[in-house]
């Protein structure tokens, strides 16, 4: 829905995924976080730095941010990043792509549904807004040119400006790196799901698998915690990049229709956020 935004875990990654996937692996991982959250105490709640893995991570990105930089919402003057190419997003240690030709990845391919060739879009260099995802429609109303973005479900949709592939780039901060800096936060190993309103970039989720973080140690599991915040907000708060991007897979659900799409990011860590819990 284009007016909360829904993004859900895929399970699969294209007909060779059936071949290579390891269920009894996916089984003991999830087996794992079940245990490990059974006997975890309530997070705590309030402002506190947070540090998110990688991966699904990106889906924060995905909803709270991505959205708001695709031409559907741009055009009309829906989004909070209209008008503000060439301007300061994020932290100057940002950087963001949409690139729909990454090899074999889910939401790649060769052209749009519009017939134009996908493409390596970038959306922000550290910090500063560069582009938006655009469809040829939108395109004429904002006098820009395709971006390739145009997707949609099948025939009964129109197509419009959607992600394919959106991540955040590498950095250069480890772990340790990141950890060395708090006294009292939360370790967001696993992220679940959540709502955003991409007009105003306002979002809460909640962690899957949590951990409290004391002077610069992963310690105990917490469990119950969401994280709420305003996408633009967060992207100035990202004070630290990891330098293990992943790729998660999904599926985007918007105005048309419901499509395979990647998130993405290194391990961030954000200065400070508002965490609901007890």
């Amino acid at each position: 829905d284009m007016q909360t935004g829904s993004y859900r875990p895929g399970a699969a990654k294209g007909f060779e995924f059936f071949k290579e996937i390891d269920i009894k692996s996916y089984a003991k991982e999830a087996s794992r976080i079940a245990k490990t959250m059974l006997g975890a105490k309530y997070a705590p709640s309030g402002k506190m730095p947070v540090i998110i893995e990688n991966e699904f991570g990106g889906v924060i990105f995905h909803e709270a941010c991505g959205h708001g930089l695709e031409a559907t919402s741009v055009a009309k003057g829906l989004s909070v990043f209209a008008g503000k190419i060439g301007e300061q997003v994020a932290s100057s240690i940002v950087s963001a792509v949409d690139d729909g030709t990454l090899s074999n990845e889910w939401g790649s391919s060769n052209i749009d549904d519009e017939g134009t060739p996908t493409r390596r879009n970038l959306l922000i260099e550290n910090g500063i807004l560069k582009g938006y995802m655009v469809d040829k429609l939108n395109g004429r109303r904002m006098g820009v040119e395709s971006t390739g973005s145009a997707r949609r479900e099948s025939y009964k949709y129109a197509p419009t400006s959607r992600m394919t592939n959106t991540f955040i780039l590498n950095g250069t901060s480890s772990l340790e790196d990141m950890l060395s800096n708090v006294e009292n936060g939360i370790y967001a190993k696993y992220m679940g799901g959540g709502s955003v309103n991409p007009s105003t970039g306002d979002f809460n989720f909640s962690i899957m698998e949590g951990y409290l973080i004391k002077n610069g140690k992963i310690t105990e599991p917490v469990r119950g915690a969401t994280l709420i915040g305003n996408g633009p907000e967060i992207l100035h708060k990202i004070d630290m990049v990891g330098d293990n991007l992943a790729h998660g897979q999904g599926m985007c659900g918007s105005v048309s229709g419901s499509i395979p799409a990647n998130v993405g990011q290194p391990r961030i860590k954000i200065k400070d956020i508002v965490v609901g819990g007890r």
